[in-house]
């Protein structure tokens, strides 16, 4: 049964050192560290602790954020871990999974995190609808087909390209494509 750490600074300019002191007083065996954004869990580091964690194992970490920024993200690594038998310890949130309390106060967390996210949704959507009432809020500005979609597009279609190369070619992220393919679709049927 190892003890793992996880540290996770989002830029180069940040140091690991306060997050490796809390730590160090539970007698790691294995520490994962890296310095990169923890936007999504596509991390080299995060990757290799989720593969190299076994049955038995506790993931300890010095705050939640630090293994992911989204309520969604972090619930998805918690379901991942207890599929795996392995426990999970935050110090900053003074939750160990390993106990029954501690699985009750992550699942409170949870519901308090997506109570929080709903609320900001909530008075997102009555600033909007009091700016497009002032005449204030145009909406998010339209993406127009870059130059190439037309032989991007009929590439693609053709399947002489995949899409991922042809979003590159593009220049146009995967929704952007996706939407722009939907549309080409639309000309043709209407």
């Amino acid at each position: 049964m190892a003890k793992v750490a996880y540290v996770r600074v989002s830029t180069t300019e940040q140091h690991e050192d306060r997050q490796i002191s809390a730590l160090e007083p539970y007698k790691i065996d294995k520490w994962f560290r890296e310095k990169i954004s923890g936007k999504n869990t596509e991390r080299p580091e995060f990757q290799r602790m989720m593969e190299y964690v076994r049955e038995g194992d506790t993931v300890y970490v010095e705050d939640f954020s630090r293994l992911s920024r989204s309520l969604f993200d972090l619930l998805h690594v918690v379901e991942a871990l207890k599929a795996k038998g392995v426990g999970l310890v935050s110090l900053k949130e003074n939750i160990d999974t390993n106990t029954a309390a501690g699985r009750m106060m992550l699942g409170m967390v949870g519901v308090l995190n997506q109570f929080e996210l709903d609320n900001l949704h909530e008075r997102q959507a009555e600033g909007i609808a009091k700016a497009k009432a002032k005449g204030i809020y145009k909406g998010r500005k339209r993406i127009e087909k870059p130059g190439n979609w037309q032989e991007v597009y009929a590439r693609w279609k053709r399947r002489e390209i995949t899409g991922t190369q042809a979003m590159k070619e593009a220049g146009l992220k995967r929704n952007t494509f996706y939407n722009f393919v939907k549309s080409e679709g639309a000309t043709a049927n209407g």
